[in-house]
């Protein structure tokens, strides 16, 4: 027996030796609920804090083994008065402890309680009743919940959430922690914090621990730190100072998220919008080019009208390709698909080469020149009839440096560009080759018409399949 059991009983062995009349005025006095029955489990006395305690007043005499409107187990389910404490130890004839019950109320309001009924025996020792003492545990059961519940959240968040003593030592580290920074539990409790913080920014733990021992709170502080592997991360520090029952700050409670992938996410966008910008300007410097030269070349403003829009849509169709492969480039057979649709047959050009995919920059200027190409042929060569063919075919020699491509046109109607100084011919002969750190050449007969371009294959090729 415990020394507070001892103590109880010795308690109800000096009430036991008053008179009734004392010893029920002295109960009555009582803040805790207690009550008394006769050893058939008939409620003979209940003070007020009892009655307060069942929100009821059970009649005298009457009702029996407890006073309370409805009883249950602690899992909730329902316990009938003669199954509770109180009736158990009287019909065992023993006191019994360590149970725990809930009672409801008339109102419905429930509250949890820890009986300890005590059997009464006269002089002889028979048992003449018993008292039974309630103690409310209501609001220790809900903070042990809370408390379960928080330790739940804790262990499950993917936040690292540890802490730690104001000298730095941790004291708790949860399963976020040790995926964050991949030390165990083990590992870190009793460790300084300073093991995940990179040598150069040691001087932000006491400035953080400064910050703590004065009552603030630091929000979203964005910092490096070190995992067990070595690698830095960003992480979000949330800090908030831990206090003990009176209130004295003796520690500091760290939540720390794992930006790293955000950052990178932050600085792909940041580049990206950079190779936008100089990307527009120069679709903006390739649009003017267009204008300038068409203009300087057509008198009809209809006709320039129509050829700066065309030129233009050509531009996007090879804008669209890249779009499509988030600008990582596009493949030759792709490109040419693409700029010859709007023209004539495909069925009517030939394709052979290995599969390449261009850098966004050939892609563009490549693309420029095969819509000259096909726009041509739509008006004077194999796109304007039925008969004739065209090849294209590319390859890659110098032992992997340079990279050839030809269009041919043959065998349809007598070829010929639409102007000897036209756009066209400057494109094919001096903008796409020049751009693409190469040359161009255009050879034409009536029956024949070929285009070849070389270029460094670094200027060329996002990457070979």
């Amino acid at each position: 027996m415990d020394i507070a059991q001892s103590n109880f009983s010795s308690s109800l062995a000096a009430l036991h030796s008053m008179d009734s009349f004392s010893r029920d005025s002295l109960i009555m006095a009582l803040p805790i609920p207690v009550y008394t029955t006769d050893k058939s489990g008939i409620i003979t006395f209940y003070n007020r804090a009892a009655a307060e305690f069942w929100g009821r007043e059970p009649r005298i005499g009457e009702e029996q083994w407890c006073g309370a409107w409805k009883l249950y187990w602690p899992d909730g389910t329902p316990m009938q008065h003669d199954e509770c404490p109180m009736a158990m130890s009287l019909r065992e004839g023993r006191d019994v402890r360590g149970l725990e019950a809930i009672a409801e109320r008339p109102d419905g309001s429930r509250v949890a309680f820890r009986p300890s009924p005590v059997l009464l025996r006269d002089n002889v020792g028979d048992v003449v009743g018993a008292l039974n003492m309630l103690v409310d545990v209501t609001d220790q059961k809900r903070n042990e919940e809370s408390a379960q519940h928080l330790a739940a959240i804790v262990e499950s968040s993917d936040d690292a959430i540890v802490s730690k003593t104001l000298a730095g030592v941790v004291r708790s580290w949860n399963k976020g922690a040790e995926r964050v920074f991949g030390y165990t539990a083990e590992e870190m409790i009793g460790r300084s914090i300073t093991t995940v913080i990179p040598p150069e920014r040691l001087s932000e733990e006491a400035s953080i621990v400064g910050r703590v021992r004065k009552g603030e709170r630091i929000d979203h502080y964005e910092t490096i730190r070190l995992r067990k592997d070595g690698v830095r991360i960003h992480v979000s520090l949330t800090v908030s100072p831990v206090k003990d029952s009176a209130g004295r700050i003796i520690g500091a409670s760290k939540i720390a998220r794992d930006i790293t992938e955000k950052r990178e996410k932050e600085d792909r966008i940041v580049m990206l919008m950079r190779e936008v910008n100089h990307r527009v300007k120069n679709q903006y410097a390739v649009i003017l080019s267009m204008i300038r030269e068409t203009g300087n070349r057509t008198e009809d403003n209809a006709e320039f009208e129509q050829r700066v829009r065309e030129r233009i849509m050509a531009l996007a169709r090879s804008h669209d390709l890249l779009v499509h492969a988030e600008w990582r480039g596009a493949t030759i057979s792709d490109l040419l698909l693409a700029q010859i649709k709007p023209f004539g047959d495909e069925s009517s050009i030939a394709i052979s080469g290995p599969l390449m995919v261009l850098q966004p920059n050939a892609v563009q200027y490549l693309g420029i020149a095969f819509h000259e190409l096909a726009t041509n042929s739509a008006k004077y060569g194999v796109f304007s009839a039925e008969r004739g063919n065209i090849t294209v075919d590319w390859h890659v020699g110098d032992d992997g440096r340079t990279f050839y491509l030809a269009w041919t046109e043959s065998d349809g109607p007598p070829i010929k560009l639409a102007r000897n100084h036209g756009f066209g011919k400057i494109v094919l002969e001096r903008v796409t080759p020049l751009s693409l750190g190469g040359e161009g050449i255009l050879e034409q007969t009536p029956k024949r018409l070929v285009w070849t371009v070389r270029a460094p294959m670094e200027n060329i090729a996002a990457s070979i399949v």
